[in-house]
């Protein structure tokens, strides 16, 4: 694919001025905007300016090769040749940089995990799934925070939501929201049959602003003690809050030490929930004209299988089966699942654009 010579032209333009009024502007918060699309904007500025400077030496060689000196000429060819083999990747190189960017790939996410069909084997696996964004989340350098979770009677977790902040975390993540369903032989299983369960994740994203008006009137909060691991503390102080935004139902519950940290992180995550929604609600609008085959996002969707006797993964959006089950589980090989959506995801945009 070749991207436009004037898309090109404009991101230099753009980028050239951001960074002639970095170097001016006093004002802090204009210049907290204009460094972080100072950043956005280098990689493809630097990426537009060596294509241009490949397209404009493939021309200047093309025309040598035709001279009167055929020595040149020859030399001219090789370089040619070089040249325009490593063309194609600088071309699709730019064109995933020129894509548009979802706002919130940047954002921090919340996790949410919760059990769905099949008792105390789903809560079991719904664990397991915990453990393994968990360790992903260590092996990519994120910061990974228990919110809240309930656990399930033979362990594991009815529900449980985490928070995940670092570079990028949404825009690596958001692909895993879904139904993950387990097909092995349950501890308690006395006969070996396998059984199958299910759970349900979400990723939703954090932005660091998010404009969400909310009415005091159309809030909630309730104190109560906190419950869980915390020694003597959770038992004597009415430290945990609980917010229902009334109009929609959406409850939230933060337990830490901290009564005022817990409102204060209580509104961040009921405006994030609110926020979602949101987001949810346009993509519903536009997903007859989604070009994007990775997935329509509902959670409802089932994706991918966890199969403990053929050691299999398969992610059924992309049909890519991986025989390493615990490797993936551990968050090791986790990331080779998420590339891969990612890849197919930035394949079909692609191809989208070129239709275009």
């Amino acid at each position: 694919m070749r991207a436009p010579e004037t898309r090109l032209e404009q991101v230099i333009d753009r980028f050239e001025q951001v960074e002639a009024r970095l170097g001016a502007a006093a004002d802090g918060d204009e210049i907290v905007r204009l460094s972080r699309e100072h950043a956005e904007l280098k990689p493809v500025a630097d990426k537009a300016r060596e294509l241009k400077a490949a397209r404009a030496e493939l021309a200047d060689l093309e025309e040598m090769m035709e001279g009167d000196d055929k020595d040149m000429a020859e030399m001219a060819r090789e370089e040619f040749y070089t040249l325009k083999e490593r063309l194609p990747e600088m071309e699709r190189e730019v064109s995933l940089l020129l894509l548009p960017k979802d706002k919130d790939d940047t954002a921090n996410a919340m996790l949410e995990i919760r059990a769905g069909t099949g008792g105390d084997e789903a809560a079991l696996f719904a664990g397991d799934l915990y453990e393994m964004y968990r360790r992903y989340a260590e092996t990519q350098g994120w910061k990974f925070e228990l919110e809240s979770a309930s656990e399930g009677d033979a362990g594991g977790f009815k529900e449980v939501i985490a928070s995940i902040s670092g570079n990028g975390v949404f825009g690596r993540l958001k692909f895993e929201s879904g139904v993950h369903r387990v097909q092995r032989v349950p501890a308690t299983e006395s006969q070996g049959r396998i059984h199958t369960s299910a759970a349900t994740v979400a990723i939703l994203p954090e932005p660091e602003e998010i404009d969400i008006e909310l009415k005091d009137e159309d809030i909630r909060v309730d104190t109560m003690r906190a419950s869980g691991a915390g020694g003597q503390h959770v038992n004597k102080t009415d430290s945990a809050v609980r917010m229902t935004h009334i109009p929609t139902g959406i409850v939230v519950l933060c337990q830490e030490k901290s009564q005022h940290q817990n409102r204060a992180r209580a509104l961040q995550l009921l405006k994030t929930r609110l926020y979602d929604m949101e987001q949810q609600a346009k993509a519903a609008e536009r997903a007859d004209a989604r070009k994007s085959q990775v997935g329509s996002g509902d959670r409802s969707e089932k994706i991918r299988t966890y199969n403990f006797p053929e050691n299999r993964v398969t992610d059924h959006r992309i049909k890519l089966t991986l025989y390493k089950l615990q490797d993936i589980l551990s968050g090791n090989a986790l990331d080779e699942v998420v590339a891969a959506l990612i890849a197919e995801d930035e394949a079909a945009r692609l191809a989208a654009m070129e239709e275009a």
